[in-house]
């Protein structure tokens, strides 16, 4: 990956603009659902809602009360809607920060795993935001939460494809749009912990910004029925096993020590960590796992917090918040990212 000379120019993140709080969420939640739902999933629910590693989420939905009358064509429609909308605007402010235009655009990756449309996202992009008609534009689906790391490899292989201009990566999810309510711990969990969000990165090959040295991944299929989607009367409804913490923190070990022994590093030469938050026990266990300190942390816990579980997008609100308080020239970073799979997915960085 290094030898190509892709660097992250700018990252950019876009959250839809109704937030609200969990407590507020729960509150919604339980009065819509107090007769379909058992007395224990009550009682849990009302549990995992209180719970502080979450305070607020965000949902592409107009209000409350219109989301819980969506029917399923209505709510492809909004993830069609949604993805656009906010792909575009994390799109456009990561043009800017990186001092580019849209004509600088040579290609275009698209993730997401809420919603199936064809043609995918990435053509609706081109038409909204006026990018080149001869755009290289590629739609990846079925990654999970993990799928931003794929993502930027397929975006960072299509940057060297181009003598000149950059490539834009886009994970994009509306999770609200998968919302099912019932009884499965699975469901309980996932409507407590999942928001929506975008974000984009810009690569060039300037050597400028984050230059991406070497990634890794790591699949263990025949636990893929510990996290995916399953179809049910023609809905996605989330599957999220008790023991995915556990599961989990072998793969991101895995990752963690290809990409750092591939570059002779230890754990303490890696000054930022950004961890998917995929939620407060799973953050712990891999804490505990690679030996992470908790002050390496501070990022993942706070965009958990404010935003929840967004699925793909979220490693990247991670890194932004990162980014924000300052990376030094020649200062490592990591981005961790899991899902569906079961995959596990790491990022070496390093500030060029």
């Amino acid at each position: 990956m290094e030898k190509g000379g892709a660097h992250i120019a700018s990252v950019a993140v876009a959250a839809p603009l109704f937030s609200i709080s969990q407590t507020q969420s729960g509150e919604c939640l339980l009065k819509h659902y107090a007769g379909k739902l058992s007395p224990r999933s009550l009682t849990l629910a009302r549990k995992l809602f209180s719970h502080p590693s979450i305070q607020e989420r965000h949902f592409a939905i107009a209000d409350p009360e219109s989301f819980f009358m969506e029917d399923p064509d209505q709510r492809i429609h909004r993830f069609t809607e949604s993805s656009i909308e906010l792909s575009s605007r994390a799109i456009t402010e990561a043009l800017n920060d990186a001092g580019l235009s849209k004509d600088d655009v040579r290609g275009l990756v698209v993730n997401t795993c809420t919603g199936y449309i064809c043609p995918g996202i990435s053509t609706y992009l081109i038409e909204r935001l006026g990018l080149k008609r001869n755009t290289r534009a590629y739609d990846l689906v079925g990654s999970g939460c993990g799928g931003a790391i794929p993502n930027l490899e397929v975006a960072a292989s299509l940057l060297n494809s181009f003598s000149d201009g950059v490539v834009i990566s886009v994970s994009v999810e509306i999770c609200s749009a998968t919302f099912q309510a019932g009884d499965d711990l699975s469901l309980l969990v996932s409507n407590t912990l999942f928001g929506d969000g975008a974000a984009a990165a810009v690569l060039w090959k300037r050597p400028e910004g984050l230059q991406l040295m070497s990634s890794a991944s790591s699949y263990v299929p025949e636990y893929r029925d510990a996290i995916r989607y399953v179809h049910k009367g023609g809905q996605l409804y989330n599957q999220l096993s008790t023991n995915l913490p556990h599961l989990v923190k072998h793969a991101v070990r895995k990752v963690v020590e290809d990409v750092t022994e591939a570059r002779s590093l230890e754990l303490d030469d890696i000054h930022h960590w950004a961890l998917h938050t995929g939620g407060e026990k799973i953050i712990n266990t891999i804490r505990d796992e690679i030996g992470l300190p908790e002050g390496r942390l501070e990022a993942t816990r706070r965009v958990l917090s404010e935003y929840g579980n967004m699925s793909s997008p979220t490693v990247w609100f991670v890194l932004n918040e990162i980014l924000s308080k300052g990376i030094k020239k020649g200062e490592w970073g990591i981005m961790i990212a899991f899902g569906a799979g079961l995959s596990a997915h790491a990022l070496l960085l390093r500030r060029a």
